[in-house]
């Protein structure tokens, strides 16, 4: 197998490794999904804890019916309130609540062990700041051919 495909295989099959398990950890934990705990880390990280729906949808490549129906889970949950923009009309905001925030934090924790020790720690200095480098570039590449 040529290495270019083979580094596309063994990138594809790692990261769904990765992500299943910690979608895993974090479900078992914190009874949330990786989607959930990145959106509700993106609201976390927003000024004032807020995002239009609009931008949060780009943020999480999510089609606006989809982060609709997430934010409406959250929202169940107590995590996540939706507010009218006062200045225009046609715009929501998506607002992490206190109860978010504690959540977010609480799963924190478990997430991030996980995340050192699925990944972190399988790789030295040197591989970590490549990875970040590579990444980096192939979401700034992908950001401006609009996926």
């Amino acid at each position: 197998m040529p290495q270019r495909v083979q580094t596309w295989r063994d990138y594809l099959e790692s990261s769904i490794l990765l992500q299943t398990a910690l979608d895993d950890q974090l479900r078992a934990d914190s009874q949330m999904s990786l989607l959930e705990y990145h959106l509700l880390l993106l609201l976390s990280e927003a000024t004032d804890r807020r995002l239009r729906m609009g931008d949060l949808a780009r943020e999480m490549v999510f089609s606006s019916s989809r982060l609709t129906y997430q934010v409406g889970v959250l929202e169940k949950r107590g995590w996540v309130r939706r507010d009218k923009d006062t200045t225009d009309a046609r715009s929501t905001w998506a607002c992490l609540t206190d109860d978010g925030v504690d959540v977010l934090r609480q799963a924190s924790r478990g997430h991030l062990q996980a995340v050192r020790s699925l990944f972190l720690d399988a790789l030295d200095d040197d591989e970590v700041a490549v990875l970040g480098r590579v990444f980096a570039r192939q979401r700034q590449r992908l950001r401006e051919l609009g996926v």
